[in-house]
C-alpha cells in the first residue's frame, strides 16, 4: 500500500512542478495552504464516515459487547490506512520525503500499536487455553463424571497489568513544521487516537477489566472527533458499568454452571450439548479475531520496515 502511495506520489510531484512554473510564488503559497487544509479536511471526513458506519452497525449494548463486535471495529484499521495513504498522495508527501522527526513519530506510533496487538494476542491465547481445558473436561462427562465436575470451571480472564508504556513524546518545542509535515502529523495523531482506542476496548473486553480501555483512552483526546465521541460514550457505559466479559465467554460460563447443576442430580445430556455448542462458537470467534490481529500486525510491521529502510539509505 505504501509502495502504491510512493508511485502515485511520484506522478503527482511531476505535475506539481509544472504547476509551480505557472503560478506567481505568493499566490502559489496561499493556494498551497488552502489545498493542504482541504486535504486534511478530506482525511477527517473519510475517518468520520468509517466511524459513523460503525455507529450504524451497532452500539455496544450488553448483547453486542462481543467478539463479533470487536471484529467489526477492527475494520477501522484498513479504513485509517487508506485515508492516510490518500492524504500523503494528495499533499505530495511520500515516505521518502518525510522529515526525520515525523518518521520518528510514525515509528513510535507503529511500535506502540504492535505492543498493543501483542497484548491482544496474549489475551486471546489465554481464552483459547481455557476453552481447550473445558472441551477436555466435557469429554470426561460420560466416562468419569466426578473428574469432569472437578475440571468444569468458569473461564477466568487474564489479569491486568499496564498495557501502554509511557508515551515517550519527544518535546518538539518551537520547531517550525513545513505545511505538509504539520498536516501529516495531525492525521497521524488522529490515527493514533482511534487505533489505540480500538485496541483498548478489545483488551478490556478480553480481560473483563476496564483498565486497558481507560489507559488508552487517556492517551488520546477523544474530543477531536465528534463521531468518535458518539461511539465512545456507548462503550464507556458498557465497560464501566458491567466490567464486562464478552458475550461469548459469558455464554460459555452460563452453560458450565447449568451443566454442573444438572450433573449434581444425575442429568446433563442436553446441558453438555449446549456447552459443546457454546465452546465451538467461542473457538470460531477467537480464531477469526486472531486472524485479524495477525493480519494487522504484519501490515504495520511491513510499513515500519519500509520506513526504517528509507532512514537507513539516507544515513549512507
Amino acid at each position: 500500500m505504501v509502495l502504491l502511495v510512493e508511485r502515485i506520489g511520484k506522478s503527482f510531484r511531476f505535475h506539481s512542478k509544472l504547476d509551480h512554473h505557472h503560478h506567481h510564488h505568493h499566490h502559489h503559497h496561499h493556494h498551497e495552504s488552502e489545498a493542504l487544509l482541504g486535504s486534511l479536511k478530506a482525511f477527517h471526513s473519510d475517518v468520520s464516515t468509517c466511524l459513523n458506519q460503525l455507529l450504524l452497525n451497532s452500539s455496544p449494548g450488553s448483547d453486542t459487547f462481543s467478539l463479533s463486535w470487536f471484529l467489526g471495529i477492527f475494520e477501522v484499521f484498513p479504513a485509517l490506512t487508506t485515508a492516510f495513504a490518500k492524504l500523503v498522495v494528495r499533499i505530495d508527501y511520500p515516505m521518502s520525503n518525510w522529515d526525520v522527526d515525523f518518521m520518528e513519530e510514525y515509528l513510535n506510533y507503529s511500535l506502540s500499536l504492535l505492543e498493543l496487538l501483542n497484548s491482544i494476542t496474549a489475551s486471546v491465547s489465554h481464552l483459547g487455553h481455557a476453552r481447550f481445558s473445558l472441551s477436555h473436561a466435557l469429554s470426561l462427562v460420560e466416562s468419569s463424571s466426578s473428574s469432569a465436575m472437578e475440571h468444569l470451571k468458569a473461564i477466568q480472564p487474564l489479569g491486568g497489568g499496564k498495557v501502554c508504556k509511557e508515551d515517550n513524546k519527544r518535546n518538539v518545542g518551537e520547531k517550525a513544521f513545513s505545511g505538509k509535515e504539520e498536516v501529516s502529523r495531525q492525521a497521524l495523531m488522529e490515527m493514533k487516537r482511534i487505533g489505540f482506542w480500538v485496541c483498548g476496548i478489545v483488551l478490556s473486553g478480553l480481560r473483563g477489566d476496564a483498565q486497558p480501555y481507560l489507559e488508552t483512552r487517556n492517551l488520546t483526546d477523544s474530543s477531536a472527533n465528534s463521531s468518535l465521541k458518539g461511539l465512545d460514550s456507548g462503550v464507556h457505559e458498557v465497560i464501566m458499568e458491567r466490567r464486562s466479559l464478552t458475550k461469548e465467554v459469558k455464554e460459555v460460563n452460563d452453560a458450565v454452571a447449568c451443566l454442573l447443576n444438572a450433573m449434581v442430580v444425575g442429568k446433563g445430556k442436553d446441558e453438555a450439548e449446549e456447552l459443546k455448542r457454546r465452546l465451538e462458537e467461542l473457538e470460531k470467534m477467537l480464531d477469526s479475531l486472531q486472524k485479524e490481529v495477525d493480519h494487522l500486525f504484519s501490515k504495520v510491521l511491513a510499513g515500519r520496515n519500509e520506513l526504517i529502510d528509507i532512514l537507513r539509505r539516507r544515513k549512507h
